[in-house]
């Protein structure tokens, strides 16, 4: 219809030309989106060129999702176009970040095998807020802390939160769902409050940043120190660990308050004091929280301290004050006598380093994967370490010590590397006066006792794994039990020690599964 030079349409002719059905365009024009220009002689509505043009804004908004309220805001300029479009795409970046999350949740599942059970609680952690992230740490916090006075480490613990980025990565959100179910452990509230504890019984009250440098400073050196002994095959109860034990004590002592303004020096109770510490500060499950919120929030993870920590903690309970193992040793090496009999500890020396050349010339190269009865070691790393014990204590015999624990000891040919090893320990001890000459504070009879033991448990390993006879040393065996209880009797059998708890036998076990049980080994 035309009048003048308007043209209006029918509420028909409107639908047609924006593909819209007339019973939509007659809701929106109830509800005020449009406005009709006029009506018929019958009644009927008619509709003109800006009614067109506000209906095909008002599909776009629609199709956009913005619901009608903001549509009609919009097309009676109350507010503008820009305004509603950024408060939508905040909208809409919300929901992306939601189906991003959730997407990523179910992948989650599919990598973890999932139970239902879990999958609701993890559905309830992926879709919570930024807020509601928060919310759940510092109750977690609060509620753990509860009246302790520990304000800094309160503070800390509040003001890392988690903080999911806008497009998170698998990590972040396994690390997230991964937090979300730690925080409901028991260990770890009782593993943050045991902390808490211990600051608030020991450093209560504020504490400046210098004393955080401090304490970070101080765990850099041991953990440096302790990593470097452990490339080099320091065992944590050896005599060799004592010197570095000290070293971490005179660098912890300055950051201590000393009680009742006494001067902290390195001795038993020091050394006790450093070892409550480090147990209390010591686990695993706190260090896997601050893990996992470094991987949240994209901060640098550091490795774990696990390893390092049982290390130090092990060479704590086997030097409970300074020189008192070396002392140990020095008396029990000058009080003891030689338990070899007439024959000696060269021959029982050759005949061990004989069996198990025979058992390493066994050994396949296919089965060097196989497990061992050595945690976790398989047969190439069990192979590599008997070769590096023979040079070890040829080494020593020389005078010429090795420090390259972590090499490669096999090269091509393992055979070959445990023959030319072994021979070289056998003609350093060879050595005119070998036997009586001191080594420290051991006789060198001694070094020859600590291969002729090495070899015959790392035999027994080796024999187990490859299902190989090694009867041959059995009174070599028996010999040398009495003396592994003499040298390791007193020693910490912990995670971090040379070796585990004495494990049972049966009562009718040769001298060899006793000696390998004494040691630590499972017997069947």
């Amino acid at each position: 219809m035309h009048v003048g030079d308007n043209t209006f349409w029918s509420i028909g002719e409107v639908a047609r030309k924006t593909g819209l059905s007339v019973k939509l365009i007659r809701h929106w024009s109830d509800t005020g989106v449009i406005h009709p220009a006029g009506r018929t002689p019958a009644g009927y509505r008619l509709y003109g060129t800006e009614a067109l043009a506000r209906l095909q804004l008002a599909q776009t908004l629609r199709g956009l999702g913005l619901g009608l309220a903001t549509i009609r805001d919009v097309l009676e300029r109350e507010n503008t176009l820009s305004e509603v479009a950024a408060t939508h795409i905040d909208a809409l970046e919300r929901q992306i970040r939601t189906l991003r999350t959730q997407q990523a949740v179910l992948r989650s599942v599919t990598r973890r095998n999932t139970t239902a059970k879990g999958l609701t609680i993890m559905t309830e952690l992926a879709r919570m807020s930024a807020a509601e992230r928060r919310a759940v740490i510092q109750d977690f916090v609060t509620d753990t802390l509860g009246e302790l006075d520990v304000p800094t480490y309160r503070r800390g613990l509040l003001a890392a939160t988690p903080d999911l980025p806008a497009d998170p990565t698998n990590q972040q959100v396994d690390a997230w769902l991964e937090l979300g179910e730690l925080v409901r452990n028991p260990a770890l509230r009782t593993g943050l409050r045991r902390m808490a504890h211990y600051a608030a019984e020991h450093h209560p009250g504020e504490h400046d940043d210098s004393a955080l440098r401090d304490a970070e400073r101080v765990t850099d050196d041991w953990l440096r120190r302790v990593e470097t002994a452990m490339a080099q095959g320091i065992a944590a109860d050896s005599p060799a660990a004592d010197p570095i034990v000290t070293a971490i004590v005179e660098t912890w002592i300055p950051t201590q308050a000393a009680p009742d303004d006494e001067t902290l020096v390195d001795d038993a109770q020091t050394r006790g004091l450093l070892l409550q510490q480090l147990e209390v500060a010591s686990d695993t499950h706190v260090e896997r929280y601050w893990q996992l919120l470094c991987i949240i929030n994209g901060w640098p993870v550091r490795p774990s301290m696990a390893e390092a920590g049982r290390w130090l903690t092990t060479a704590l309970r086997a030097h409970p004050e300074p020189g008192a193992r070396a002392a140990q040793l020095a008396e029990m090496y000058d009080a003891g006598e030689d338990a070899w009999g007439p024959t000696g500890v060269l021959h029982a020396c050759e005949e061990v380093l004989d069996a198990v050349g025979r058992l390493v010339s066994a050994v396949e190269p296919g089965q060097f994967a196989q497990p061992t009865t050595c945690a976790d070691w398989d047969v190439q790393a069990l192979l590599n370490h008997l070769v590096w014990e023979n040079l070890l204590w040829a080494g020593l015999a020389n005078g010429t010590p090795r420090s390259d624990f972590t090499a490669d000891h096999l090269g091509d040919d393992h055979v070959a590397a445990f023959r030319t090893a072994s021979q070289a320990a056998r003609s350093a001890f060879a050595g005119p006066g070998m036997l009586e000459r001191r080594y420290g504070p051991a006789p060198g009879r001694r070094l020859v006792e600590q291969l002729v033991i090495e070899m015959l448990v790392h035999g027994w390993d080796l024999a187990q794994a490859i299902g190989r006879p090694y009867d041959s040393v059995q009174h070599v065996a028996e010999t040398a039990l009495p003396v592994v209880c003499e040298i390791y009797g007193d020693l910490p059998r912990t995670a971090g020690g040379s070796f585990a708890e004495p494990q049972p036998v049966p009562a009718d076990a040769g001298p060899l599964d006793r000696l390998a049980a004494y040691l630590g080994r499972t017997v069947t």
